[in-house]
Order: structure tokens, then sequence, then C-alpha cells
């Protein structure tokens, strides 16, 4: 029997995040602009504290990868299978959800979004020495650059939903 490496599960309804849609817009702009400056097709977010800020979902790890890829058009968490539908209704955008069937198949869930990328972002401060490889390899070598400085510093300035 084949089964799935990633997939969709739409379950229950979107619940209350700790934020505003505008506010959640908001930081995507900023992280948008990050991206054309930087000339990136992508950001693979992977901390709790970027998820978090630019999804609304904070996620316990229970030992599994997480992500946030963030494009010029789209947003999208990967989020382990234990959580089945938690992740969609807790985050402001999509969500992708990688079972543990196979070896990897968080990073088929990543390279399944982006594709084959020339130039992409990642938290370089986040990620292991084996995690970083991985992606690498998965993503077939693209020129991968530490967006960390930028999102801190984007995090930093805080907007009145934020202060309130």
């Amino acid at each position: 029997m084949k089964r799935p490496s990633f997939f969709q599960l739409k379950n229950g309804s979107k619940d209350n995040l700790p934020f505003t849609e505008n506010e959640y817009e908001t930081r995507l702009k900023g992280l948008r602009e990050i991206i054309s400056k930087n000339n990136l097709d992508a950001v693979i977010l992977t901390s709790m504290q970027n998820i978090a800020y630019y999804s609304g979902f904070l996620y316990c790890s229970f030992g599994r990868p997480y992500a946030c890829v963030v494009t010029l058009k789209s947003n999208i968490v990967i989020s382990a299978n234990i959580d089945a539908g938690q992740p969609w209704r807790r985050c402001y955008g999509e969500n992708l959800i990688y079972t543990d069937w196979e070896r990897d198949n968080y990073l088929k869930a990543i390279v399944s979004l982006v594709k084959r990328v020339k130039k992409v972002g990642i938290e370089k401060d986040h990620l292991t020495m084996e995690r970083y490889q991985n992606l690498n390899d998965a993503l077939r070598n693209p020129q991968m650059i530490d967006i960390s400085p930028f999102t801190m510093q984007q995090r930093m300035i805080k907007s009145d939903e934020e202060i309130v």
C-alpha cells in the first residue's frame, strides 16, 4: 500500500489567532520585502519564533521539524502528522502535513512547494548542520542566504497590536 508523503487536512474551522489578519499581512509584507531585496525565490522559516510571528502557529516539535515556507504569493506551514488538522486551524495561511511513513517526508513537503529554487532564505542560526545539509541536498544546492538578522530586526519593531 502506497501511503502519502504529505497531504492537506482542512478539518474544523479556523480558530482566533493572537493577532488580526491585517497584522499577519503586514508582517508577511515585511518578509516579502526581505525576499525581494535579496532576490530570493522563497524563505524557509524553521524557528518557533518566526513561524509564530509570521503565521500565528506556535508548534511543539516532539522531535519533529516544522517550517513555514513563504514566497511572494503564499505562506504555508509544514507540520507533522501528529498534529493532524490543528496547525491549519491555528495558522494564518495554508498548512501542509508531512507523514512519518518514509524518511525525509518533511523535506519532500518543502520541495513540493518551492520546486527548484536558485536562492532561498533560511534561519542559519536555527538549523543544525545536518538539517542544513539535508535541506541543501533536497533543494539541489541553491544559494542559501541567512535571513535571521533581517527577521530579528523586523520583529524588534512592535506594532500597535503587539504593544496592547
